[in-house]
């Protein structure tokens, strides 16, 4: 399906600017990296329900991640949307566990799980697009549908960057907080912006005759053909020849080839049964 775009929000540039004039690049950089591994989240979250993030853009306080609740099931756009801030949290934790084992690494660790706790905090705020505001998002398009939900989500945004931009007021009669003005005009575009639309795309791509020049080995499975088509696609190996077995029971109905199982999964709905597609891609003479 083509490589990921790589993208950088403007203010993230403008967040570097002012760590760098602070003297405090370095802690700049370790904030970059931890939003990447916050994306890396997202994307092995995706992975798993057989999408893959189509474009990754760095932003000043984290990852934003949009998808399209009319492709995923609420539970999925959830657990895409948690796995970025849980992430996070997971290695904020790991760091403090080796603290008590490896107490002289706290010196060299500390600014990481601080980061990593900071980033999982800010992106579990209910304002779109963080994490948090997503999910809200997602319930409320369901029952509400998604032009109620983000003019709700659009008023919490505004509300919150005003807020925001109190607290920063507030720090100019002491020491400004240049991080409340930028994550105030942060949290602005994202509730005047338009909602991104269906930023995953499916993870899986045809296996290229030039593999098998090198040869290949052949990665086999067997599901049964109620078995929805979001597991086989995680049962599904890019690096091999994948064939798959479908079963009734105890019987086999179909004995399923690379090219032909890349057809049934570009045309699948991902909660669909895998025996609905077989009669639709039925088998063909090599």
């Amino acid at each position: 399906m083509g490589g990921i775009k790589f993208g950088i929000h403007p203010l993230f540039f403008l967040v570097g600017i002012y760590y760098a004039l602070t003297g405090r690049i370095f802690v700049f950089l370790i904030y970059a990296v931890t939003a990447v591994v916050h994306e890396c989240g997202h994307s092995l979250a995706a992975a798993r329900r057989g999408y893959r993030l189509n474009k990754i853009i760095l932003m000043p306080f984290g990852a934003v991640v949009t998808g399209n609740i009319r492709g995923l099931k609420l539970k999925d756009e959830a657990a895409i949307a948690l796995a970025g801030p849980v992430t996070n949290l997971f290695i904020g934790f790991l760091f403090v566990a080796f603290w008590w084992i490896f107490p002289e690494t706290y010196a060299f660790t500390d600014i990481a799980a601080e980061a990593n706790f900071v980033l999982a905090a800010v992106n579990f705020i209910p304002i779109y697009p963080l994490d948090g505001g997503r999910i809200i998002f997602s319930v409320m398009s369901l029952k509400i549908g998604e032009k109620k939900a983000f003019r709700i989500c659009r008023v919490i945004g505004i509300a919150f960057s005003v807020l925001l931009f109190a607290a920063f007021t507030v720090t100019l009669f002491k020491t400004p907080n240049v991080s409340l003005l930028i994550f105030a005009v942060f949290a602005f575009l994202g509730a005047v912006t338009k909602k991104a639309d269906n930023v995953y795309v499916k993870a899986y791509s045809f296996f290229g005759g030039d593999k098998l020049l090198r040869g290949a080995q052949v990665n086999r499975f067997a599901v049964d053909k109620r078995t929805e088509i979001k597991t086989v696609i995680g049962l599904i190996d890019s690096d091999k020849l994948n064939e798959m077995e479908v079963y009734d029971g105890e019987n086999k109905i179909a004995t399923v080839g690379q090219k032909r199982l890349m057809e049934i999964l570009s045309a699948a709905d991902i909660y669909s049964e895998t025996g609905k597609y077989l009669a639709v891609f039925p088998e063909k003479s090599p």
